[in-house]
């Protein structure tokens, strides 16, 4: 009984420090966006060359350790693989690879890292899972939208490896003219770095305890 017990209170005492973080909740917008081989295509790209790249999408948003920040917090740049299927005018679907980046500056990610941030620290750093989806939401003649939605895997600033990580980036593409020329915008757009809930940790303790419990009840 007493090596359940201690079996029971060391795997609670390795679970703390995991439950203790939270859901990473981000929200990002502007930015270019640059679309390669376009030229000549008539919007649709070339499967196997075809890319989406995002520069200087600004973070304004960051919810997780640290505590609700909001305001001009970092950027987050972004690229796909190559277009799989379909089309960048239709709709389709990219490779994973390419890369995904946080980067804070300013005091409060200072303080988030305890590393200077005055020129950046990467909070997150990975890459996209495949396949990656292209959707058409909406198409006009001013402006057409578009949603890039994948999953992804990084390391955050503490060297911690996360793998459920999602995010749903929303492009606008001004014109025909510009998709053309492979350019358009970041609109409003979110991701969140799932962890391990301090709720199941809890109960994986309590069945613990159950059972060094029983053990003792049924020795007696």
């Amino acid at each position: 009984m007493r090596r359940v017990v201690v079996l029971a209170v060391l795997t609670l005492a390795m679970a703390l420090p995991i439950a203790a973080w939270a859901d990473i909740i981000t929200t990002n917008q502007g930015g270019t966006v640059a679309i390669t081989g376009m030229s000549g295509t008539g919007g649709l790209g070339t499967i196997g060359t075809t890319t989406i790249t995002s520069k200087g999408s600004q973070l304004t948003q960051w919810m997780g350790p640290g505590g609700t920040q909001n305001g001009h917090l970092g950027y987050i740049n972004y690229a796909t693989g190559a277009l799989l299927s379909g089309s960048v005018l239709n709709g389709g679907t990219f490779a994973g690879g390419g890369y995904f980046d946080i980067i804070g500056d300013g005091q409060w990610a200072s303080k988030l890292t305890g590393t200077p941030c005055g020129t950046g620290c990467d909070l997150f750093t990975g890459s996209f899972n495949g396949p990656i989806a292209w959707t058409l939401d909406s198409a006009g003649k001013q402006v057409s939208f578009y949603t890039l939605s994948g999953s992804l895997t990084g390391t955050l600033w503490n060297g911690r490896v996360v793998t459920n990580v999602q995010t749903s980036q929303n492009i606008s593409i001004p014109s025909k003219g510009q998709l053309n020329q492979g350019f358009g915008h970041v609109t409003l757009s979110d991701g969140i770095i799932v962890t391990p809930e301090s709720g199941t940790l809890g109960l994986l303790g309590t069945g613990l305890l159950g059972i060094a419990g029983a053990s003792r009840r049924k020795k007696v």
